[in-house]
């Protein structure tokens, strides 16, 4: 069972800044880490792998350091791995980036199962898994919190809901989003990391999978960042003085004049 995994490299901080120009995150001199949700997505490719036999490969697009990243996913599991690194790919929304991740899984070839975290935490908007199933043209299942079997090309899994969870079948190959309640994390065993450091990942641009160059990043973007601000809060606080009456008088008319009664 060959098992691809979308990995995504984020900012290991709440206290980020903005490009004022390019309105885009400065990720120079920020500490990154691999996405919390994309965590539990190799997890459990790596389960799979040990359980039915195949193989994982993670892959990811991101600057040059994403390597090192990527190095961490072999070191607890993943078999080979792929870095999609190209200044063409700067300023890709979900589509564009979709868009590319679909064009390296073909250049991989034969995957039977497509595995993203549910969203991450600096876009959040978890929309890459179902844009990459639509570029594939492959079955989309999200929110799967277990995966219960995998028989005749049929994956049988339990997907998340409002009031408890579904169970849903769908055939093979299919893309999937995982929550986090899924598994838990594995760390790095002696051998994995001797692997991982030894381990060759090959840098793949634009030419190299395909892509053409009007659809990915800010080219082939169908949305844009206009601009990103900090909202600036005030706190404003008004004392009323007098007796209890007064006071109270004094806040209905305040409400009154806000048109908040």
């Amino acid at each position: 069972m060959n098992i691809v995994v979308c990995l995504k490299q984020v900012p290991g901080t709440t206290e980020v800044k903005i490009d004022p120009v390019k309105n885009t995150l400065v990720r120079q001199g920020i500490k990154s880490i691999l996405n919390p949700f994309d965590a539990y997505a190799l997890e459990e490719g790596v389960r799979l792998k040990e359980r039915y036999g195949g193989k994982v490969t993670a892959i990811s697009m991101g600057p040059p350091q994403a390597a090192e990243m990527l190095r961490d996913a072999i070191s607890v599991g993943a078999d080979e791995a792929a870095l999609l690194s190209d200044i063409a790919f700067a300023g890709a929304d979900t589509w564009a980036t979709a868009y590319t991740l679909g064009k390296a899984i073909k250049k991989i070839g034969a995957a039977d199962l497509v595995i993203c975290g549910r969203q991450t935490l600096d876009g959040d908007t978890g929309q890459v898994g179902p844009e990459l199933a639509e570029m594939l043209g492959l079955p989309f299942v999200a929110y799967v919190s277990q995966i219960e079997e995998i028989k005749d090309k049929v994956i049988r899994l339990q997907r998340m809901g409002e009031d408890g969870y579904e169970t849903v079948e769908t055939a093979l190959p299919a893309v999937i989003t995982v929550v986090k309640e899924i598994n838990i994390p594995r760390l790095p065993a002696f051998r994995g990391m001797m692997k991982a450091k030894s381990a060759q990942i090959p840098v793949w641009k634009a030419e190299d999978i395909g892509a053409e160059k009007e659809k990915v990043g800010l080219n082939g973007s169908f949305t844009q960042v206009v601009k990103i601000f900090f909202p600036e809060r005030q706190h404003t606080a008004e004392m009323f003085s007098g007796d209890a009456e007064t006071q109270v008088k004094a806040l209905v008319q305040k409400l009154k004049e806000a048109k908040l009664i």
